[in-house]
């Protein structure tokens, strides 16, 4: 029995850290790039042979990626969207995929994390992608649920970086955020109406950044959790910045004092 829960819980690990991509030239880009490691091949068998089905197969043999073919159906499922996979699609391991389990388990003794609550927009989200990736933060704090969906719109967004950056998907942040909080993590909600300055912040030691919808804000469940509002200082009446930027300015505040 335990053997078996180890095993699963190392499928359940490797498989989550799996991204999948679809569309001829999406996945002949990623089978071209060195830097990526493309794991299974899908492919249609309605797809005709010869152009650019020709070129992924021999891709896919010079990289050893494993190939596989499905019914229209069944790739549709694997894909997520059967109107643009064009019969391909390709499953991405990301390295900086990780469990958000596992890191409660061993957590740091100084940390940030950025956490998302209904981000809905995939440029957005690329975006804020892209800074937490090149930030000192420890990675990205993202729900199964709500936010915009890992696809190529956001991998074009964060100029390649999603898969090389660290992200912990969560399946209910408010419960996730309970347990960060229960260790001691401080939770800080940005809020425009806010009276605590990022400017001025003294941050804990164990930090939790929420991020929340680009219009509503954060969620009454979600704010509810927080232990502290903060604010970004604003002048000439502008009233909020967007949210990807202001997550940049978040991530490298302690870069430039």
């Amino acid at each position: 029995m335990t053997t078996d829960s180890a095993n699963y819980l190392a499928k359940k690990r490797f498989y989550n850290r799996m991204l999948t991509v679809f569309g001829r030239k999406p996945v002949l880009e990623a089978l071209q790039d060195k830097r990526l490691r493309p794991y299974r091949l899908h492919l249609a068998e309605s797809n005709k042979s010869g152009g650019a089905i020709d070129e992924l197969l021999q891709l896919a043999t010079q990289r050893r990626v494993e190939v596989l073919y499905h019914d229209r159906q069944a790739l549709s499922r694997i894909s997520k969207n059967a109107r643009q996979d064009q019969g391909v699609a390709l499953d991405i391991e990301c390295q900086g995929f990780a469990e958000v389990e596992d890191f409660l388990a061993q957590l740091p003794e100084r940390f940030e994390l950025l956490a998302l609550d209904n981000i809905t927009n995939p440029q957005n989200l690329g975006m804020i992608i892209r800074s937490i990736c090149a930030s000192p933060m420890a990675g990205l704090l993202l729900p199964e649920k709500g936010c915009a969906r890992l696809d190529a719109l956001v991998i074009k967004a964060s100029a390649g970086t999603l898969f090389k950056a660290r992200i912990f998907r969560c399946g209910d942040l408010a419960q996730t955020l309970r347990t960060f909080a229960a260790q001691g993590c401080a939770v800080y909600g940005l809020d425009a109406n806010a009276t605590e300055s990022v400017a001025t912040l003294q941050a804990r030691p164990r930090s939790i950044f929420v991020m929340g919808n680009e219009t509503s804000g954060l969620s009454p469940e979600v704010r509810a959790i927080c232990t502290h509002q903060l604010s970004i200082p604003m002048c000439n009446g502008v009233e909020s910045l967007n949210v990807s930027v202001a997550a940049s300015l978040l991530a490298f505040r302690q870069v430039f004092r």
